[in-house]
Order: structure tokens, then C-alpha cells, then sequence
């Protein structure tokens, strides 16, 4: 069971997982907490939660790359990945991704997204992880199974980590080409949620001079994301 639904939530992952953000946008109407001082600290220690998810998918694609993206909606890995962070967690990406998430929905302070959107995309990864498991298994038999044995599904091991980052070289190229729409989505996402909030609770007046530095800060953001757009598009970086 929990392979088919796998399978299907990574067919429209990229339909439904935006969907799940739109709880965060009724804070104003449900928010976890609804005192200054904690808001201020839901953001800090959201953004950190947040930040050192970005760095986990960060350091596995700068690594050692896995494709494993799908091919025609379909579960499709060409090689099985051993390398860089895979040799300490067999699921960094999506590791990496839930603690975007999870920092994301504390720093924004929604309930809803808390009680049920942060549920529901634990379990939809949870799915997916085990329909290309089940995918792996099939395919690279004995050598999926001595890997699974060796290294956990989720929570890192970061025993040796140093040893892994100096024997590899760092694909920055690769990095920048793969990565640099997922920090523009949650890092401007988040922004305009403290925009909000700060709007909200404060007026204009009172937080003018917040809102235009948070509103410059978008610009820049958002001009390196065309940059490396322009760069990606134009073959100037390439991802090997």
C-alpha cells in the first residue's frame, strides 16, 4: 500500500506539495502563538532549522549528485549512489527537504500547516522513500541490500564525515545548476510570511523601513536566482 501511494505522491509531488504551503498564509487566522517576543523566536529558530536543511542538501549535491528525479513520473535511478552524504544517510534530499519544511512552518507560525501539513508531507515522503526502496531493491538486488545494512534511511551517521568531504571534490558548478531554485522558493516564501506578519501586527508606519529592507532583500534574491538561471540556461555552468 504504502508503495502505490508512494509512487503517486512522487507523480504529483510537484502539484501537491505547493498546495500544503497555502496553510501557512492563514496564520492571521490560526497562528501557534500569538505573543511578540515568541513569534520572534519561532523565526530565529525556524530559520536555523531551515538553513541547516538547505546546507544537508546542499553538501549531497555538491558531493555526490543522485538522479534520481524520475522518468516519465516514474521512480528511475540509473546508478545506485553511494558516495558523499548517501554514504551516511540514505535519503539526504529528503531529509534536507522536511527540515526546510519544518523550519519554514515554525518561522511562519501557522497552526494549520503544524497539525497538518507538516504531518501529511512526513508521510508523503514516507511513501515515496519506500516506493524507491522498493524500486532499488528490484533493481541493484544484493548490493541495495549490503547498503541498506550499512547506512540508515533517515537519520544521518556522520561518523567519518571528514574523512568523506576531504577524499571528494566539491562540484560547485553542479551545485549552483541543481540548487539554486529551492533556496529562492523557501527563502522568499518565508519573507513575504514575515512581511505579513509584521504588517499585521505593527501597520505600515511602524514597520515601513522592516518591509522595504525585507523587500530589497527579495530583489536581491531574486535577481541571483536569474543569474543563475541565465548562467544554467546559456550552458556558462554546467552540472557535472
Amino acid at each position: 500500500m504504502m508503495i502505490k501511494i508512494g509512487s503517486f505522491f512522487f507523480r504529483y509531488r510537484n502539484t501537491l506539495f505547493p498546495l500544503v504551503f497555502t496553510l501557512l498564509f492563514f496564520e492571521g487566522t490560526w497562528p501557534m502563538f500569538d505573543n511578540h517576543l515568541v513569534e520572534m523566536w519561532e523565526i530565529v529558530v525556524g530559520t536555523i532549522i531551515a538553513l541547516s536543511g538547505q546546507t544537508l542538501r546542499a553538501l549531497t549535491i555538491g558531493l555526490a549528485y543522485i538522479k534520481r528525479g524520475g522518468k516519465k513520473k516514474k521512480v528511475y535511478a540509473k546508478t545506485l549512489v553511494q558516495e558523499g552524504i548517501f554514504a551516511h544517510c540514505r535519503n539526504p534530499l529528503y531529509l534536507g527537504n522536511l527540515l526546510i519544511l519544518l523550519g519554514v512552518g515554525i518561522a511562519g507560525n501557522s497552526l494549520l500547516f503544524v497539525l497538518f501539513g507538516i504531518p501529511f508531507l512526513i508521510f508523503a515522503y514516507l511513501a515515496i522513500i519506500s516506493a524507491e526502496e522498493n524500486y532499488l531493491g528490484k533493481k541493484f538486488g544484493q548490493e541495495f541490500e549490503d547498503y541498506c545494512r550499512r547506512v540508515n534511511r533517515i537519520i544521518p551517521n556522520f561518523s567519518g564525515i571528514g574523512n568523506t568531504m576531504k577524499g571528494m571534490e566539491f562540484k560547485w558548478n553542479r551545485l549552483v545548476v541543481k540548487e539554486y531554485a529551492t533556496p529562492f522558493v523557501w527563502v522568499t516564501g518565508l519573507t513575504f510570511l514575515i512581511m505579513k506578519d509584521t504588517y499585521l501586527d505593527r501597520g505600515y508606519e511602524a514597520s515601513k523601513y522592516t518591509l522595504w529592507s525585507m523587500s530589497l532583500f527579495i530583489l536581491v534574491v531574486t535577481c541571483a536566482f536569474f543569474v543563475a538561471w541565465y548562467l544554467k540556461i546559456n550552458k556558462f555552468l554546467r552540472s557535472k
